[in-house]
């Protein structure tokens, strides 16, 4: 515990109390601006590894506006303090067996990567199982063509960083977990996968409101289905970034309610439309609805398929919705 006292501008007291964070392997370059320490930039790069240590400043005093609010109101401030580059067989030695591998979407910079992260890793309760691969993102709301670029240069070394979980824990336990624009990343790694490591089996495989054409996803699921013993894909249909990019592509996105699911043979489908839109966008619900984090708990540290798991309530062959906790 720290115990430091910050003082804000009205002169109300707040106080850091916690250090958290989340093991990391990054394609960035490190940030050549940087005096001291270690960040990282957009710049692709080789592969590195270490930890992200987060500071927490809790906000006391937001407390009863939090509570009463319908959007969500943060009642404490995460910031990057300190990056730990390390080896990777170091970074590995520190997950437990049956590890999550969890690919961010885009407009992520790194420190907003590993705090978006951080909060994921404790809502769905994945401590000492957590690995978060950053790709280059820019960062930047307007670059969505160069984060696409972005990503699919980094599939090649996230299919090569999941082969290396499965030489060391097997496939038994290994999952994957993507956002929005990881998502499609997820899946591309899974589909390499499936084409050149049959032996390679993933056990659970969750597309959080996955950036992904439909259509395409529909014409892979075959292989998909052979590399993978679950695959999960929740979705929205208050999800507007969701809605632009299917306005920029042409086509439906994977991760929008109303699609033709039924079409998805051996895919539980979970619709997260009833719950309350807590962000902006209604992109984030992984991160503001606990819901979900709740039901990815279930999934991944359960092992219960959509059928066993609480707050579900089934829609179609293959479709659950997923019910507001009071």
């Amino acid at each position: 515990m720290f115990g430091l006292i910050a003082a804000t501008s009205e002169g109300i007291a707040e106080t850091v109390d916690e250090v958290r964070g989340v093991p990391y392997v990054t394609l960035r370059d490190r940030d050549s601006d940087m005096d001291e320490g270690v960040s990282y930039d957009d710049e692709r790069s080789s592969p590195k590894a270490g930890h992200c240590i987060l500071e927490q400043t809790n906000l006391d005093f937001l407390s009863p506006a939090a509570e009463l609010a319908p959007f969500y109101i943060p009642e404490e401030i995460l910031s990057v303090r300190e990056i730990r580059e390390k080896p990777l067989p170091q970074v590995l030695d520190t997950l437990s067996a049956a590890p999550v591998l969890y690919v961010h979407g885009y407009f992520i910079d790194f420190d907003k990567g590993c705090r978006r992260a951080t909060i994921l890793k404790e809502k769905a309760r994945l401590t000492d199982r957590f690995l978060w691969f950053s790709w280059p993102s820019d960062g930047t709301l307007l670059n969505y063509a160069q984060d696409e670029v972005n990503l699919y240069w980094s599939v090649p070394d996230l299919v090569q960083l999941i082969s290396e979980l499965h030489g060391r824990f097997g496939s038994d336990g290994l999952n994957l977990v993507g956002h929005s624009l990881g998502g499609r990343g997820v899946v591309l790694a899974l589909q390499e996968i499936a084409r050149s490591r049959p032996d390679l089996r993933i056990n659970n495989v969750a597309l959080l409101a996955p950036d992904m054409d439909f259509g395409l996803f529909q014409k892979l699921l075959p292989d998909l289905s052979s590399a993978a013993r679950r695959i999960t894909i929740y979705t929205s249909d208050a999800d507007r970034a969701l809605v632009v990019s299917a306005q920029l592509h042409g086509y439906p996105r994977l991760g929008q309610s109303g699609n033709a699911v039924g079409s998805l043979a051996e895919v539980e489908v979970i619709d997260t439309s009833d719950l309350p839109t807590l962000s902006p966008n209604g992109h984030l619900y992984h991160i503001h609805n606990d819901e979900v984090a709740q039901d990815l708990d279930r999934l991944i540290n359960n092992g219960l398929p959509a059928s066993a798991r609480s707050d579900l309530i089934q829609i179609g062959p293959n479709q659950w919705s997923l019910q507001p906790v009071d």
